[in-house]
């Protein structure tokens, strides 16, 4: 099974909306990873619109205003794909970690794929006061997909090699991806459930979530799994994505 991560641009916004009472500004990696099974090839999230390269208003409205995009025109997940050799036709599944701009823009590039999705967040984003509550917005999602909506802990090939794991909390149906490489060990891709290492290690929230108590309890839960030796890949972290995109592109 070959996995390989792929940096769709780049988001500066308030550092407040990443770790709540922060100050000041945060530049942080919107990612995506390919992983080639034998049974199949997965996308785990896909990134920014690649309007929002050239015209974030358009895409985002108001909350334009709160962030700087960086995207260059062959830097979308398609693109990403295409200097990987990998045509968008070829990705069989996409699993979304969850309907936000920065994890879903890049679906309608992907008419192919199969979604895997909790149900929970599949029913928030077609409930007009939780998707405007959780900010999911019709654009990202609404394509017409093939859908997989699944209902907690799901094992994409009955392997145990990628398994979604559900992580609830920052959206109603937030889910998190573990891998299980070829050397037997196991990663776990958080999303948005855990943005940072300061996230994990201070306990410290985002100044948005949909349900903080939910939040805190997956924080607990990912320390308990950090110290059974599973390796933690944080959703945003500046710091660590790079390193984990060379590790990762070099197995």
């Amino acid at each position: 099974m070959r996995v390989r991560a792929l940096t769709c641009g780049w988001l500066t916004g308030p550092a407040a909306l990443f770790l709540d009472g922060a100050t000041g500004a945060l530049r942080v990696p919107v990612p995506s990873v390919l992983i080639e099974h034998p049974r199949g090839t997965v996308l785990f999230d896909t990134g920014l619109h690649p309007t929002l390269g050239t015209d974030p208003a358009a895409r985002l409205g108001w909350q334009a205003d709160l962030w700087t995009v960086e995207l260059g025109p062959d830097e979308d997940v398609v693109g990403r794909l295409a200097a990987l050799g990998v045509p968008a036709e070829r990705i069989d599944l996409v699993v979304t970690s969850h309907l936000h701009f920065d994890h879903a823009g890049g679906l309608g590039l992907l008419p192919r794929a199969t979604l895997v999705i909790q149900r929970h967040e599949w029913e928030a984003a077609r409930d007009p006061d939780l998707a405007a509550r959780n900010y999911l917005d019709a654009a990202d999602w609404d394509h017409g997909h093939a859908r997989r909506v699944i209902d907690g802990e799901h094992d994409l090939f009955g392997d145990g090699r990628i398994v979604c794991v559900p992580t609830h909390g920052h959206t109603p149906g937030h889910q998190s991806l573990r891998l299980r490489l070829d050397d037997g060990r196991d990663v776990l891709f958080t999303a948005d459930a855990c943005y940072l290492r300061e996230s994990l290690a201070a306990r410290r929230l985002p100044s948005f979530g949909h349900d903080p108590v939910a939040m805190r309890a997956v924080l607990d839960h990912l320390d308990a799994l950090a110290a059974n030796g599973t390796q933690l890949v944080f959703g945003h972290d500046p710091e660590q994505w790079p390193t984990v995109a060379e590790w990762v592109r070099t197995r």
